[in-house]
């Protein structure tokens, strides 16, 4: 699989990474050991996971594959902190929280290091530059390699990149943002993906397939054995299922069909390729579907094609998202 940088950096990840967020709950470590084997087998070494992902058992569940099943130096591990089970406060970035939590990542994990550490979304009620400096310190101590956010929105991306580039060599640059992108969700190119291109910032998409829905199987409904037909997810997918949603979709699947490839496949060729983009995070309930996701490595969308899922999936931009002359 072919390998990029991630952001400004000299880190190199797989233009595909492998997502955990159901392991330790719906993947148990057997679908994950098969999992990150194909995955690994594949040429892939970005995976990504957090501390909140099955309350911690799916970086449990990882550290157990380590060594025993891949080896942890052929792995780019990315996880996340700052999310909390607080109804009053859903995110703590306090340095406090954020290192501590780092150490039980550690801890579960099983390794002395995290490749990659992201604040997993921005937390109003903490200075920044309190959130900020927890991440300096993760890196100086040799717990992080590299640093990240997630979930912050254009200006809070551009502030805290512009706050690490303003001492270089004491703060550590940015390597990544990581928010969900895809075709049926392309909000983060009205302010996130510039301020990303223009601060050297690598784009780390969740949800590249639309939390499932890209995949065409809502066409006819909501599978029972979906994310969609359980209870704890469908929350996660209902709002794709609208019309707007089902017109991207057919355009998809119409694209596809022209190609003799799957849906999957064009959507991931599509994300993969958009400007900014590091790798896409793939989260897939078994190897069959890993493996159907891959295989979109030898796939390059023709530009007409890319151009028509750009037009049916265009987002609405208007004053001030971009610069004024253009609109």
């Amino acid at each position: 699989m072919e390998q990029r940088h991630l952001g400004r950096t000299g880190l190199r990840v797989s233009r595909i990474g492998l997502g955990t967020l159901t392991w330790g709950r719906d993947t148990d470590e057997h679908d994950a050991a098969e999992l990150l084997k194909v995955f690994w087998e594949a040429g892939g070494n970005l995976v990504d996971t957090a501390d909140v992902y099955g309350d911690g058992e799916a970086e449990y569940v990882l550290g157990q594959l380590i060594e025993g099943l891949v080896p942890r130096r052929d792995l780019v591990i990315s996880t996340k902190a700052g999310s909390v089970p607080d109804p009053d406060r859903r995110f703590d970035g306090s340095r406090g929280h954020l290192l501590s939590a780092l150490d039980a990542s550690l801890q579960r994990l099983g390794t002395d290091y995290v490749d990659l550490w992201h604040v997993h979304a921005f937390d109003p009620g903490t200075p920044l530059d309190e959130t900020l400096q927890a991440l300096d310190l993760a890196v100086s101590s040799g717990r992080a390699r590299y640093a990240g956010v997630s979930n912050f929105c254009g200006w809070q991306l551009a502030k805290a990149a512009t706050w690490q580039l303003a001492a270089p060599g004491t703060r550590t640059r940015l390597a990544s943002t990581q928010m969900e992108y895809s075709l049926l969700q392309r909000g983060v190119e009205r302010e996130v993906l510039p301020a990303a291109l223009d601060l050297g910032v690598g784009l780390l998409p969740s949800s590249p397939l639309g939390r499932g829905v890209l995949t065409g199987k809502y066409r006819g409904g909501t599978p029972s054995d979906s994310r969609g037909g359980s209870e704890h997810l469908a929350p996660f997918v209902a709002p794709y299922l609208d019309d707007t949603a089902s017109s991207i979709v057919d355009a998809v699947t119409t694209a596809a069909d022209g190609l003799a490839v799957t849906p999957i496949q064009v959507a991931l060729a599509w994300i993969r390729d958009r400007p900014g983009v590091a790798a896409p995070i793939v989260g897939a309930r078994n190897a069959q579907q890993l493996m159907g996701a891959l295989s979109v490595e030898a796939l390059s969308l023709p530009d007409e094609i890319r151009r028509a899922l750009d037009d049916v999936s265009a987002p609405v931009h208007h004053y001030p998202d971009h610069d004024w002359s253009t609109l």
